[in-house]
């Protein structure tokens, strides 16, 4: 019998961020995606280019007062609050079962003091399968951190930098769209060490039920997410490519594989899919089918081709 003949993929899909070699551009957002687990029943985990898992904090944390979802025409309103295990219920609980599907997994973290963020990579750092670390500087439902720190350019910078002394590891920022110029904290997270950044994170909405003329969630304001955000948030990968030359992950309003590649043509080197995943669990693995049947269609044989190739007129 002759040699068995391996088929080789026509297109090239892989894609490094720092240190980090991703088998193809999409991953799942942190907070829809739980610790991965949780959708091992309903779609094929391991073909994702990574996976982000759900906000790791030093305690546990029990989040925000229902109701904390509302959803909308072109979206939904989440306020969870950040709600999660804690770091060493992660790491006992959690972790074991986010590894065995065979892809980097990147730790989201976050905290409520700019010190939190370095003292989480510490523990972190030492455990087996810690692919890489997303730094949530940007949530918009907390009282302490998140869009505080992330709408500060100097805090951006500290907190990257003290993660930076931490580990050698991949460090992505997620940044918040809720700035007038996110030029200035892309070049922050850059000077002070990122490897990557993901652009962006939800945008601060509410709702009002106009009966009770009470606010649809308790807390208030909410993170916006859908595809209501995807021009908020593709302007936004388009500001920070130009004003940073470390790779940019697109997020927010991708519902199938046409919007990634908006977010890829306009400069992210991969993607994140977030709140199509609770529409359709198998989103992600259709995106991933998707641009490669696109990148076949064009003739192009590495997605890195297709990345900030935006065709502008001037």
């Amino acid at each position: 019998m002759g040699e068995k003949t391996v088929q080789k993929n026509p297109v090239d899909m892989t894609v490094k961020i720092g240190g980090l070699t991703l088998q193809n551009p999409v991953m799942t957002a942190s907070g829809t995606f739980g610790y991965g687990g949780e959708y091992a029943p309903l779609m094929e985990i391991s073909r994702l280019g990574a996976m982000v898992t759900k906000t790791i904090t030093l305690e546990p944390r029990l989040g925000n007062p229902q109701p904390r979802i509302w959803e909308l025409p072109y979206g939904m309103l989440n306020s969870i609050g950040l709600a999660n295990i804690g770091v060493e219920n992660f790491i006992g609980r959690a972790l074991p079962q986010s590894v065995k599907f065979g892809i980097p997994v990147i730790v989201n973290i976050a905290g409520k003091d700019e010190g939190d963020y370095g003292e989480l990579i510490r523990i972190l750092d030492g455990e087996e399968g810690v692919a890489a670390y997303e730094l949530n500087v940007s949530c918009p439902n907390v009282k302490k951190g998140g869009l505080l720190f992330g709408a500060d350019s100097e805090a951006v910078g500290r907190i990257t930098a003290d993660c930076r002394k931490a580990t050698d590891k991949p460090i992505i920022v997620k940044l918040t769209p809720n700035v007038a110029d996110i030029a200035p904290i892309a070049k922050s997270a850059e000077a002070a060490g990122a490897d990557g950044l993901t652009v962006a994170n939800t945008v601060l909405g509410m709702a009002v039920d106009i009966e009770t003329r009470k606010p649809r969630i308790p807390f208030v304001t909410a993170g916006y997410s859908g595809p209501g955000i995807k021009p908020v948030n593709l302007a936004k990968v388009y500001q920070a490519r130009q004003a940073v030359k470390i790779p940019i992950i697109g997020c927010g309003g991708i519902m199938n594989w046409p919007d990634a590649v908006e977010y890829i043509i306009t400069g992210a080197a991969a993607v994140q899919v977030g709140s199509a995943t609770y529409k359709n669990p198998r989103i992600a693995i259709e995106v991933i089918e998707g641009i490669e049947r696109y990148l076949i269609g064009k003739g192009v044989d590495s997605i890195g081709v297709l990345t900030a190739s935006l065709y502008i007129v001037h």
